[in-house]
C-alpha cells in the first residue's frame, strides 16, 4: 500500500478562489463586473512571494458552459494577481470537475472545516 503524505515536500501549493474570495460584486454577479478585493489579493500574493505555487480555482462556466478561461486570465492580471496557473469550471467544451487538484491549503469563501459541521 502506498503511503499519501499529507502535505507536498518542497514547494506549497495553494488554490484559491476568485468570486467572493479575492473579489465581490456592488449589484448583480456578472464577472465582468466583479470588483478587486485589493487586501484579499495582496495576502493572496505575499504567498507567491514566500514560495507558494498559486492556482486560482473557480467554477466560472460550470452552469452556462461557457468558457472564461480568457477573461479570467486577463482579469487577474489586471488585478495584479500573481498566480502560476488557473483552473476554471468548464474550459474548451468540457467540464472540467474531474481530477482534484494536489493542494496543501484552499482558500474559498464556501469552504468549511468538518469541525463546523
Amino acid at each position: 500500500m502506498h503511503i499519501s503524505k499529507r502535505f507536498s515536500e518542497g514547494q506549497k501549493k495553494v488554490l484559491v478562489d476568485i468570486d467572493e474570495t479575492i473579489s465581490f460584486y456592488p449589484e448583480e454577479r456578472q464577472y465582468d463586473k466583479a470588483e478587486p478585493i485589493i487586501e484579499n489579493i495582496a495576502k493572496i500574493n505575499q504567498l507567491a512571494e514566500d514560495g507558494w505555487y498559486i492556482t486560482y480555482w473557480t467554477a466560472r462556466g460550470s452552469v452556462s458552459k461557457k468558457d472564461y478561461y480568457e477573461f479570467t486570465v486577463d482579469q487577474l492580471k489586471s488585478w495584479g494577481c500573481i498566480f502560476h496557473d488557473l483552473i476554471v469550471g468548464y474550459r474548451d467544451g468540457n467540464l472540467c470537475h474531474s481530477t482534484k487538484p494536489h493542494f496543501d491549503m484552499v482558500i474559498d469563501d464556501k469552504a468549511k472545516r468538518i469541525e463546523e459541521i
